[in-house]
């Protein structure tokens, strides 16, 4: 996986599709499709076409608490949520070569994805976001340094994506707290030159 996850988002002038398009041009290489409130069906057949999409670009595509379409366009793994399935009931409906990231606030959260088998962890929100419903409580560089630190006092080696509200002046501080990587949404979308913005924070990310 790449230190770099682009979260897709619906904006005013671009559906979830258009700005997976964009974010592959821009050099983004792993994808998330996070669509909520839509119906299987339609979901499926969106999780189909961002599969296309990602691979015209060779980038590796993860669906959103949904592992049974996950594993119907044979995406690359799920990311499940805190208030979703769980990582063990996602692991059973997945393939042996999928895999798995949950979402996590807490140390505790991180403990238990770490033995229910998670791949990774993405751990926010970093500051408040209007992009999720129920927010967890905002964990700040203070957060961030503190949980890693009981990752590493406890042995817990799983890679951990900072998440939430990010904006490209918060990465360096970030990643002094020992996270492996960002996962960023508006940041992308939002960008009036998106391939700069991505080349910029590969470089940050490579300078860390």
């Amino acid at each position: 996986m790449d230190r770099l996850i682009y979260i897709s988002q619906q904006t005013q002038q671009r559906s979830h599709l258009d700005n997976i398009q964009i974010a592959c041009e821009a050099g983004c290489t792993t994808i998330q499709l996070r669509i909520k409130n839509e119906t299987p069906q339609i979901l499926l057949q969106q999780a189909f076409e961002a599969k296309e999409i990602c691979n015209r670009f060779e980038a590796q595509l993860f669906i959103n608490d949904h592992p049974f379409i996950a594993n119907a366009v044979h995406a690359y793994g799920v990311h499940v949520g805190k208030e979703d399935m769980q990582v063990q009931e996602a692991l059973k409906t997945i393939a042996t070569h999928q895999i798995v990231g949950a979402t996590a606030n807490t140390f505790e959260d991180i403990q238990q994805h770490a033995l229910n088998g998670a791949h990774y962890i993405g751990l926010g929100p970093f500051r408040f976001t209007t992009t999720k419903e129920k927010l967890s409580p905002v964990l700040g560089l203070k957060g961030y340094t503190h949980i890693l630190q009981q990752m590493k006092a406890a042995q817990v080696h799983l890679p951990v994506y900072a998440i939430g509200g990010i904006m490209e002046e918060d990465i360096s501080a970030i990643l002094t707290t020992g996270v492996h990587g960002i996962a960023v949404s508006g940041l992308i979308s939002n960008a009036s030159n998106p391939s700069l913005i991505v080349t910029r924070i590969r470089k940050i990310l490579q300078d860390a």
